[in-house]
């Protein structure tokens, strides 16, 4: 169940740094509430998930999903440059999740 609370925490660190990006420096209201309730959410989330997991592992994956998450949805939704060294970067960091995991109990 921890990971799954962290796999969601993940995601919401997505929305909500998508959100901020549309805040336009927190000046529209619908977006920096929505930034508000996801971070809200994912931190809470994360603090569950940290009851049993390691706080080295629940933070990487939590920064991690988060990272890789924001550099698709700024490339798919806001159209962002992308770049083969761009695209490795993101596979280097999901390849570390994936040891991550497999490294550490629960």
């Amino acid at each position: 169940m921890a990971w799954i609370m962290l796999g969601v925490a993940g995601l919401l660190e997505v929305v909500w740094a998508f959100a901020m990006k549309q805040s336009e420096g927190f000046t529209r209201f619908g977006p920096t509430s929505v930034m508000i309730v996801a971070m809200i959410g994912s931190f809470w989330l994360l603090t569950l998930a940290m009851k049993t997991l390691p706080l080295g592992t629940a933070y990487m994956v939590w920064t991690g999903i988060g990272a890789v998450g924001a550099f698709l949805v700024g490339w798919l939704v806001l159209g962002e440059q992308i770049s083969a060294m761009r695209i490795a970067a993101a596979v280097l960091i999901v390849a570390g999740l994936v040891l991550m995991k497999q490294a550490s109990p629960g």
